[in-house]
């Protein structure tokens, strides 16, 4: 082994520790790597900064600024209560189906996101026997076409980036369509008796931990809780007292009343208004004088900046003009006042937002927007019809071959801005600039593990394996560890890390490596196990009220049937 072998691999154990970790975000980790190897001279300066004009690269950051717009569309929100009407196994039938055919145009994130709200809110079923096959639908929907998924463009990317043929809009259609079908049937199969029925009781629908404080001046001093009439409230039940750092739970009726309290109460959030009634009784919100009627439901991100520190240390309305109102963490009960809680990736905050809340940069990486009370859709519908009708075109005709696909996708998106369906501060707010570091990155150290021959190093290693099992043990390997990875950090991670491999593992089987890099990109969309590896798992958690057993047990027959037709498709489609 050389020195520069020896460099390279000390570098990826450290980015694959880190990643798994998740104290930092990927794209920091990824563009470390990077760097370094810039620095050891491993790969010259211009070719790595050359890597930020990709084609590939540019494709997927116009593709995700589009979906700002394409988002602002009400037509799933329209579609989501007849899609669940009548029996269960029907409604999940055409759920489904309709959310992965969104998912193969549209970003899974931007589907999920529309349709948590109107699925959690519908009687017809409860939310916990319909956010997880939604969710998993969108996956499975992002393994139709290129533009499905981020991760399947930024496949694309590496590919250009290492001169192999760029995959057209439809190539990953065939296999696909097979997943959704057979992973599909599984759901609406096992689904009935696998997923909780967890209906929300009708008088505290979202049992969120909100609290407000007794100022000195309050008229409800020196009253006991009966008195003050906070005993039987509509829609919120006062659950515990905070008084001096000490928790009183539960609350008694004769409980007296003092200043500087402060009231825990659990219910629905969306009646704060019960509580503006009583003089003296401050939330959040009215404390910063923020609007009350402006709230919006957020989840803590994977690598969100807030994970473990509490909202007092990291001065929250400071740092994005916003109070923190409600907090709720699955179906665990939360003690003690929300200045001292430690948040935790997945928490589900609820928000009094200020004007400049929207404005600030810092939004996209910390938290995912579910929903809101004033969500910023397009006043007009028509407007959406058209983005969308846009959009559909501009894909179709890509894909007949009758315009180049990323110079029609600039103009629609000229297009956009110009007719006012989008703003620059809109696509400002929205560049993915994680994205563009970790393909960037993934593209330089690519390059760095073939040039040194590491690639072809580790490739050999786990083929040693594999060997009795031929070219299909080796097509095996890499899509069971994209998959394993996958579960363990995000999915873009995943498929930057095991791209050199796959086409290490190719060269070194001397077989055609598009197999090897689909099952990379098939593997990096199978995560299905926990709320961790994707996005999208992440935010139906705590709508859903989901832990991690009920992942385990709903995803892993998910899971093992996407690896089995994927195993058996993909050779079918992509001759070895």
């Amino acid at each position: 082994m050389t020195w520069q072998q020896a460099v390279v691999f000390a570098a990826l154990a450290v980015l694959v520790v880190e990643l798994i970790r998740g104290r930092r975000a990927p794209a920091v980790l990824f563009a470390s790597v990077a760097f370094v190897f810039v620095l050891l001279d491993l790969v010259g300066l211009e070719r790595g900064l050359a890597q930020f004009t990709n084609s590939g690269l540019v494709t997927v950051v116009v593709l995700l600024l589009l979906s700002v717009v394409l988002d602002k569309a009400h037509l799933l929100e329209t579609l989501a209560e007849r899609l669940v009407r009548g029996g269960y196994r029907g409604a999940l039938v055409r759920l489904v189906a309709a959310t992965a055919a969104y998912s193969a145009l549209l970003n899974n994130t931007a589907v999920v996101a529309s349709l948590i709200g109107p699925l959690r809110t519908l009687r017809a079923h409860p939310a916990s026997r319909l956010l997880m096959p939604m969710c998993f639908a969108a996956s499975l929907g992002g393994t139709l076409t290129l533009v499905g998924t981020s991760t399947n463009l930024l496949v694309n990317s590496l590919m250009i980036g290492r001169d192999l043929p760029a995959l057209r809009i439809f190539d990953l259609f065939p296999v696909g369509i097979l997943l959704v079908v057979a992973c599909g049937a599984t759901m609406v199969l096992l689904y009935p008796r696998l997923l909780p029925v967890q209906a929300p009781p009708p008088e505290a629908p979202s049992e969120y931990f909100v609290e407000a404080t007794l100022r000195p001046d309050s008229p409800l001093l020196g009253r006991t809780v009966e008195q003050a009439g906070l005993r039987k409230l509509a829609h919120l039940y006062l659950a515990e007292i905070v008084r001096d750092g000490h928790v009183i739970a539960p609350v008694q009726p004769d409980r007296m009343l003092r200043s500087g309290d402060l009231l825990v109460f659990t219910g629905d959030v969306t009646r704060l208004d019960v509580l503006t009634r009583f003089d003296g009784l401050e939330t959040h919100g009215q404390h910063y004088r923020l609007p009350l009627d402006n709230l919006v439901e957020v989840v803590v991100a994977a690598n969100s900046t807030l994970a473990r520190r509490t909202i007092k240390e990291v001065d929250f309305r400071a740092l994005f003009d916003a109070a923190v109102i409600a907090v709720r963490r699955g179906s665990e009960r939360l003690r003690g006042p929300i200045a001292n809680l430690p948040i935790e990736v997945g928490d589900t905050l609820v928000l009094a937002v200020g004007s400049d809340f929207e404005k600030r940069n810092n939004l996209q990486r910390n938290f995912v927007v579910v929903s809101r009370r004033e969500v910023r859709k397009f006043t007009d519908p028509r407007k959406g019809l058209v983005a969308t009708a846009g959009f559909v075109a501009t894909i179709a005709l890509a894909a007949l071959g009758v315009v180049d696909f990323l110079k029609a996708l600039l103009v629609l998106l000229a297009l956009f801005l110009a007719f006012g369906f989008a703003t620059a501060a809109d696509l400002r707010r929205n560049m993915p600039y994680a994205i563009i570091l970790i393909v960037a990155s993934s593209l330089v150290i690519s390059q760095v593990m073939a040039a040194t021959g590491a690639a072809t190093l580790l490739a050999g290693g786990l083929l040693a394996g594999v060997e009795a099992f031929g070219p299909y043990g080796a097509l095996a390997m890499i899509l069971v560890v994209t998959w394993l990875l996958t579960e363990l950090m995000s999915n873009n991670a995943a498929a930057a890390l095991a791209f050199p491999v796959a086409l290490g593992v190719a060269q070194s089987t001397g077989l055609d490596p598009r197999p090897f890099v689909m099952a990379v990109i098939y593997g990096a969309s199978c995560s299905f196990l926990t709320p961790y590896g994707y996005q999208t798992n992440l935010m139906i958690m705590s709508p859903g009220r989901y832990t991690l057993r009920d992942y385990l047990r709903a995803g892993l027959p998910v899971a093992l049937v996407f690896q089995a037709v994927a195993l058996v498709a993909i050779p079918v489609f992509f001759p070895l």
